[in-house]
């Protein structure tokens, strides 16, 4: 498999057919007067925006076959529930609900055991998000949801984290071309000797700081991601996320004065 592209079972990408906008216009129009054969068209012309997210999943899954066909049904719930009064790019709008359709497929495959309380949280968390984005073409809040489902904002992010896949410490992170960085290689000291002491403050600093700062700091300096990535990942704006991140790195700071 090439590093820019998804290899499927039985599917020839240098076939599949691509769809200007003009021709998903009318093929929806079409649709939703009831032509079938329209929606087939409409499927097979947008199979290459569910290879374009699995790239998301080159290094996470056994088996893209399995994940390619769970894609292919947020695609459809996609082109049924799309319509063109809602004024954006059909991609715009399908690409959460595949990346939903996914995640969900494999957050209930996960081996790893979450208690039923924080799944509970997490389904209703995931399930409103769904609906808002299909409301309002974009993605809530921590605020708004905290609002509308009357749970705590920690409570929300202490849910979705957990649903997070989890990450082996010997995945390759970083390659130039030269030896490659693993993630053991960001956490481990090397150093031979360790200042406990500093340790201990360093760790107690880190218990005390909220568990969205405590996962700032964990995507932005272990997983190297990008403050907008964060962001989106959270539904919060990157300004939050760089206030967010100053403010546990002064927390931080002042523990090891």
């Amino acid at each position: 498999m090439g590093k820019y592209k998804v290899d499927i079972s039985g599917i020839k990408t240098n076939d599949l057919i691509s769809l200007s906008q003009d021709e998903m216009n009318r093929l929806f129009v079409s649709y939703k007067e009831g032509n079938d054969e329209a929606r087939e068209f409409l499927i097979n012309g947008n199979l290459r925006l569910v290879l374009s997210v699995l790239k998301k999943f080159y290094n996470k899954a056994d088996n893209l076959d399995d994940l390619f066909q769970i894609g292919c049904v947020g695609l459809i719930k996609a082109i049924d529930n799309f319509d063109l009064s809602y004024n954006v790019k059909f991609s715009t709008y399908a690409v959460p609900m595949i990346l939903g359709e996914i995640k969900r497929y494999i957050r209930d495959n996960n081996s790893i055991r979450i208690s039923r309380s924080l799944k509970d949280i997490a389904y209703k968390v995931l399930k409103f998000k769904e609906d808002y984005y299909l409301e309002h073409g974009i993605e809530p809040n921590v605020d708004i949801i905290s609002e509308s489902l009357d749970i705590s904002d920690f409570d929300i992010s202490n849910a979705l984290l957990a649903f997070k896949d989890p990450i082996s410490m010997y995945e390759a992170i970083y390659n130039d071309g030269g030896d490659t960085i693993y993630l053991y290689d960001q956490i481990e000291d090397k150093r031979g000797s360790v200042d406990l002491s500093g340790k201990l403050a360093l760790e107690n600093a880190i218990d005390n700081l909220e568990i969205r700062e405590k996962y700032i700091l964990d995507e932005r300096f272990i997983m190297g991601k990008s403050q907008v990535e964060i962001a989106d990942e959270l539904s919060i704006s990157q300004a939050q996320v760089s206030r967010l991140e100053k403010k546990a790195i002064k927390e931080l700071k002042k523990a090891l004065k």
